[in-house]
């Protein structure tokens, strides 16, 4: 299947977050080169690395436009698809409205997408972007220090976590995917079907959050490099 034509729009994205990683550093060029390869019409579900056995996920805090702070503890008895990306990315605009489609078909108690930002400006950034590009469905949330790409070895962007019930990682996808196919929209509603653990409640959240921003100190220097990459050129 031939790929979709790439716009002057995304061409312009692309060198200005090439700028950035090169001024960052070697390191930092890994998160943006998902942005190469554009999403494909019809493609979908190919590049999923299901896991064997489920693998735990350290908590960090991020951040719910008009919420606050939190952590994936607040998701615990739901299952999350965890899409981690910015507005620079080009592939990260054209995948965003397919999570917005699947979040309005399977989004409720039981699923949520959460489309987690790495843009310094946090919903100042977001929230215009998503007007721009029709997003309805998904919430705001964002992490503008980027503790995300160390603490959950982040390499590209777009990536996207499925995460069980209990919190644990059990499939991920470096690069862009067609989510709102019928193919994933049944893989998901056999995940969601396969557990039905209770959530966990708020109280219960702000005390992680807590062990979460005591742990700071701990998170890998080494995401300090990506980070910078949500400055404007």
């Amino acid at each position: 299947m031939p790929r979709t034509r790439t716009t002057s729009a995304e061409i312009g994205a692309l060198r200005r977050a090439v700028a950035r990683a090169c001024r960052a550093g070697g390191a930092s060029l890994l998160v943006i080169l998902a942005s190469l390869t554009p999403l494909r019409a019809g493609e979908h579900d190919a590049s999923i690395a299901w896991h064997a056995a489920p693998r735990h996920l350290p908590l960090f805090v991020f951040t719910a436009d008009g919420s606050g702070p939190m952590t994936l503890r607040q998701f615990r008895g739901r299952v999350v698809l965890l899409n981690v990306w910015a507005t620079w990315c080009p592939t990260c605009r054209r995948e965003l409205p397919t999570l917005d489609r699947l979040q309005k078909r399977l989004g409720g108690s039981d699923f949520e997408v959460v489309a987690l930002s790495i843009d310094r400006d946090g919903a100042g950034a977001i929230a215009p972007f998503f007007r721009e590009i029709g997003i309805k469905n998904l919430r705001i949330f964002f992490d503008p220090r980027g503790t995300v790409l160390g603490e959950y070895t982040i390499v590209g962007l777009p990536t996207t976590l499925v995460i069980d019930r209990g919190g644990r990682e059990i499939g991920r996808i470096t690069g862009p995917a067609d989510w709102d196919t019928p193919e994933i929209a049944a893989r998901l509603r056999r995940i969601i079907a396969g557990r039905a653990n209770a959530r966990v409640g708020e109280s219960h959240d702000a005390r992680n959050i807590t062990e979460a921003r005591a742990n700071k100190n701990a998170w890998p220097q080494r995401s300090q490099a990506h980070i910078d990459q949500g400055e404007t050129p």
